[in-house]
């Protein structure tokens, strides 16, 4: 008959031997992530809606920017000149994003974190950029915090 010091072994061993087979089987049913020509789903789309706003904005600001010219009221053209710096840098740093370059990555942190704070400036009714429309900055904030936690997932 088996001392107890021998079933506790025999008990160690076993218990380890499952935790192996376990680990064993984590390893090989692990699942690789949806990737998109080498780039994981999550950051394709974040690049795809980030050039869509890019373009948006880009073209919008120079309609406003033409037509602002036009008429020569000062305070929409700074919110032109605004839109269009901020569709031309939203699409340089989307390009940078999708090639990896780590200025794709802090560039867009900094200029959504300026964005957030200038449409809850807007949003509050403090002096910020002259022009802004309050429903548009009520909807940027929250995409801008989304698009920033994201980036800063490990």
């Amino acid at each position: 008959m088996a001392t107890k010091k021998e079933v506790y072994v025999t008990y160690e061993k076993l218990y380890d031997l499952s935790w192996q087979c376990i680990d064993r089987i984590a390893v090989q049913n692990k699942q690789k992530p949806i990737t998109f020509k080498g780039r994981r789903l999550g950051i394709t789309l974040l690049v795809i809606a980030q050039i869509l706003i890019g373009i948006i904005h880009t073209v919008l600001g120079l309609m406003f920017l033409g037509s602002e010219l036009a008429i020569a009221a000062q305070s929409s053209i700074i919110y032109s000149i605004y839109t269009t710096a901020f569709g031309l840098l939203t699409l340089v740093f989307a390009i940078l994003i999708w090639k990896g370059n780590k200025l794709g990555w802090s560039g867009t942190i900094v200029l959504l974190l300026f964005v957030i704070v200038v449409d809850m400036l807007t949003v509050l009714n403090l002096p910020s950029i002259p022009g802004i429309p309050r429903f548009a900055a009520v909807g940027e904030i929250p995409y801008s915090l989304f698009v920033i936690f994201y980036l800063l997932l490990p």
